[in-house]
């Protein structure tokens, strides 16, 4: 059966997440708010929907013939094991999650930093604000957040250069993406930093060179990056440490 994915159309946003682990697996999936005939309205009658059990609170949420799963960490939880990107092992499961959940944390700073009092002002509305905060975020919390990538990686037992286990998993791909993104949106702090993590470094090329990835990012379903999503370029928030 083929998985419908509802995010908004236009960012890669949250929803690129799960995009990357349907991609990579060359799962069926349509991306129903870019289908003709569908689009964003199918999206946000179902989200406002007054008679469904499952009602989504926010997108990106799948769906699986019946079955509603929202929430990225939740949905690539759920995704895992049916796209053979996640352990076999529970532990390793549960463990691969949490990984994922430091993500879901990360990302929220990463977007706080161009949005730090509230998502329905515009930037131009928060910019001294979004100054302090891009400051903060870029000395002291992507080192924080990438340090313990870095370890994570340096300490699985497999020595695999993964996240978890001995494959690549749906949290390498997303440790892929975050690396993209924080190039994108802040291009000099992360030429200060990346010698520190070689690791990760190394991770992003391996998933960049998988097959289905690669012809995915040189596809038009794969956006660019641009200043409505999450990884936004405002070089004036990016400082070198």
């Amino acid at each position: 059966m083929t998985y419908e994915l509802y995010y908004w159309d236009g960012i890669q946003g949250r929803g690129e997440f799960v995009r990357l682990a349907l991609e990579d697996a060359g799962a069926d999936y349509v991306d129903v708010t870019r289908e003709p005939g569908r689009g964003t309205g199918e999206m946000m009658k179902l989200m406002e929907s007054t008679f469904e059990a499952h009602i989504p609170f926010a997108p990106p949420f799948l769906k699986d013939g019946d079955q509603i799963i929202s929430h990225v960490a939740n949905i690539l939880f759920y995704l895992g094991p049916r796209l053979g990107l996640a352990p076999k092992d529970e532990a390793q499961r549960w463990f691969a999650n949490g990984l994922q959940l430091t993500i879901t944390d990360f990302i929220a700073e990463v977007h706080d930093t161009h949005h730090p009092i509230a998502t329905s002002k515009y930037y131009e509305d928060q910019t001294q604000e979004a100054k302090a905060r891009a400051a903060e975020f870029v000395t002291n919390r992507i080192p924080k957040f990438l340090g313990y990538f870095e370890r994570v990686l340096a300490q699985n037992p497999d020595g695999s250069g993964h996240a978890v286990g001995g494959a690549v998993s749906y949290v390498d791909l997303s440790l892929f993406q975050v690396i993209e993104g924080l190039r994108y949106a802040f291009p000099k702090a992360m030429r200060h930093y990346e010698g520190r993590y070689p690791k990760l470094v190394k991770l992003h090329a391996l998933v960049k060179s998988r097959s289905n990835i690669a012809v995915y990012l040189a596809s038009p379903r794969r956006l660019a990056f641009n200043e409505d999503g999450i990884f936004r370029r405002y070089p004036e928030l990016d400082i070198e440490p």
